[in-house]
C-alpha cells in the first residue's frame, strides 16, 4: 500500500512509479481523506509494505501528512513502514520526525529514502524554481532512484538512504517550527486581476478543496490550506500570487510526458 500526499505532482509521480513496480493500493491524502481519517480503517495484508510518500516542507513533514498519520485507523502495527520523500535538495531531520510519529502510533518504521525532484517552493525569500537544466537532470534521475529504492525495500537493505544536508538540526528543529507557525497562512494568496481568466484550474489543482471561484469567476482562498502551492503553479497565466514573495518567481509543472 502506498499512501501519498502531493501538490504539484512530484510526489504523486514517485508514488505512481512505486506502485508500478510494487503493485498495491494507492491512497491519496487530501481534504476528504483527512476529514474521514478517524473513521477510515486501512487493512493492508500483514506482509504488505506500507510506503509513505510526501514532499518535504521546510525540512520537515507536511502538517497535513502529520495530521493524517496521527488520526488514521487500521491494523497497521503488523506492517513494515517506509518513508519516500521528495525534496528539492535535502531533508534535514525530517526522517527522524517521521519515525517519531511512527513510534507514537506503535508502528514499525523500517527505512527512509529521499528523492530529489524539481524545486517547487517559491515563497521563501531567495527560493525559486530550478533552472531548466537542473530540472531536467533531476527528472532524468528519478526512475533509477525509484528502482534503487524498490530494490532496497524488496531485499530488506538496512539503513536510511536520505540526503540530510548541512545544518540539519537548525533546519528541522528551528526553521521548520518557525515555518509552520509563520508561513502556512493562506491569507497572502490573491489573484492578479489583469491576468486571471477565470479558468478554475487553481480550484481543480487544490488537494484540500480550499480554492473556490466567486460569482465573477475569480479565485477565493479559504482557511484549509496545505500550502502546497498547487494553485500557484497550475495557473496558466501566472495570475496567482502570494503577497510579494512570488514576484518575479517562476512556475513548475510536471512535464506532460511523465504526468500521470
Amino acid at each position: 500500500m502506498i499512501i501519498y500526499f502531493s501538490g504539484t505532482g512530484n510526489s504523486r509521480h514517485v508514488a505512481s512509479l512505486l506502485q508500478q513496480r510494487m503493485k498495491g493500493e494507492m491512497v491519496k491524502i487530501d481534504a476528504k481523506s483527512i476529514d474521514t481519517a478517524s473513521t477510515t480503517h486501512l487493512s493492508p495484508d500483514s506482509d504488505e509494505p506500507l510506503i509513505w510518500v510526501f514532499p518535504i516542507y521546510s525540512w520537515g513533514v507536511p502538517p497535513v501528512v502529520v495530521k493524517y498519520m496521527s488520526t488514521i485507523n487500521g491494523d497497521l502495527a503488523r506492517n513494515k513502514h517506509y518513508m519516500v520523500c521528495t525534496c528539492g535538495d535535502d531533508i534535514g531531520l525530517a526522517h527522524k520526525q517521521w519515525r517519531d510519529i511512527m513510534r507514537s502510533r506503535g508502528w514499525n518504521a523500517v527505512t527512509a529514502y529521499s528523492v530529489q525532484m524539481p524545486n517547487t517552493y517559491v515563497t521563501f525569500p531567495g527560493f525559486d524554481i530550478d533552472t531548466e537544466e537542473v530540472e531536467a537532470d533531476k527528472l532524468s534521475r528519478c526512475d533509477k532512484r525509484v528502482d534503487h529504492i524498490v530494490s532496497c525495500i524488496k531485499s530488506g537493505t538496512p539503513g536510511d538512504d536520505v540526503v540530510t544536508g548541512g545544518m540539519k538540526w537548525i533546519k528541522s528543529r528551528m526553521i521548520y517550527p518557525l515555518f509552520i507557525r509563520r508561513m502556512m497562512s493562506p491569507r497572502p494568496f490573491h489573484y492578479l486581476d489583469n491576468q486571471c481568466i477565470g479558468c478554475g484550474l487553481c480550484v481543480k489543482a487544490c488537494p484540500m478543496d480550499n480554492v473556490t471561484l466567486d460569482e465573477n469567476h475569480r479565485p477565493q482562498w479559504g482557511d484549509n490550506c496545505a500550502m502546497c502551492l498547487a494553485c500557484y503553479h497550475a495557473c496558466p497565466k501566472h495570475a496567482v500570487a502570494y503577497g510579494r514573495l512570488t514576484d518575479k518567481k517562476g512556475q513548475y509543472r510536471l512535464p506532460e510526458q511523465i504526468t500521470d
